[in-house]
């Protein structure tokens, strides 16, 4: 009864907190009266399986099709800047002396796709869900600033609805708030935006075994089925677009799903945890995504790159 009960107040967080970061809060602070560690196991078990499956759902929001014929122009973009964004995002892990398996997460979710890359990475790695969830929090918390202030900027200094949406796609973490901020911007902008996040969406599959196959003597990499899964669900959207408001619909139980996952991550950390990991996971990840920002902004504002 207390393992249905708490699935249910999962679910429930998906649908009262809007932004993603507030449920793994909740789950933080549920935490605190958790002291079963065969309940806790049971929580991280579900977490896992919720947390794959919500990332299968949106693929349904995938459009192979409309990617491929709209941004096979961004592909030489998206490959430097994501190549780029690991190799730094590595770097100040070094420097910073972050967690290897923290660098990982974080540096995928930075260079792709935000917290779709982290689902994927994390079981190829075999990450700790501790790992996990600051990996989800602190991405999710650049996430809600970028949705904020992309568009402030853009209009600052008077960006292209064109350039605006090539540089949210690169700069922004999630495709959703890639949407977000584009939808402010113009529709142009949301045209090209979601596209160009879509198509780097897609070398999650790469990157996944990339890291897996560098994991292999630390971790027991397996393959990662619901990527396929995921890539299944994008095709049946793509030539079955006469059910699009059917995939809409798994696309946004896909999202919903993602932030009730958030808190069973969070209900997995504690203060006393995040205390002993310290500030620097979090520089880590800021300075990263203040390169690309400012990286991806001077080479579209003038003219370097283009689609």
């Amino acid at each position: 009864m207390k393992k249905i009960l708490f699935i249910v107040i999962a679910l429930l967080s998906s649908i009262v907190f809007k932004v993603p970061v507030y449920s793994m809060i909740s789950g933080i602070i549920a935490a605190f009266f958790i002291k079963d560690d065969n309940f806790r196991k049971f929580i991280s078990k579900v977490g896992k399986f919720s947390l794959q499956f919500a990332v299968v759902l949106t693929g349904f929001g995938l459009d192979i099709g409309n990617v491929i014929e709209v941004g096979k122009n961004s592909i030489g973009i998206t490959f430097f800047t994501i190549s780029i964004t690991l190799i730094l995002g590595f770097f100040l892990g070094r420097l910073f002396k972050t967690d290897k398996e923290l660098t990982t997460l974080i540096s995928s979710g930075t260079a792709i796709c935000g917290g779709s890359a982290i689902a994927a990475v994390s079981p190829a790695i075999n990450a700790s869900s501790f790992n996990t969830g600051l990996a989800l929090a602190i991405v999710f918390l650049l996430n809600s600033i970028g949705l904020i202030i992309f568009p402030i900027i853009g209009h600052f200094f008077e960006l292209s609805q064109e350039s605006f949406g090539l540089w949210a796609a690169i700069a922004i973490h999630d495709t959703s708030s890639v949407i977000g901020a584009c939808q402010t911007y113009g529709a142009k902008a949301l045209e090209i935006g979601t596209t160009v996040k879509l198509t780097r969406a897609l070398w999650i599959f790469p990157v996944t075994f990339l890291m897996s196959y560098f994991y292999k003597k630390d971790a027991k990499g397996k393959f990662q089925w619901f990527l396929v899964y995921f890539l299944l669900a994008s095709l049946i959207s793509c030539y079955f677009s006469g059910f699009s408001e059917l995939w809409s619909v798994f696309y946004f139980s896909g999202k919903k799903l993602m932030i009730a996952t958030l808190f069973f991550i969070g209900s997995g950390i504690s203060f006393s945890e995040i205390k002993k990991i310290g500030i620097k996971p979090l520089v880590h990840s800021v300075l990263l995504w203040i390169f690309i920002c400012v990286i991806s902004f001077y080479v579209i504002s003038f003219g370097f790159i283009s689609i």
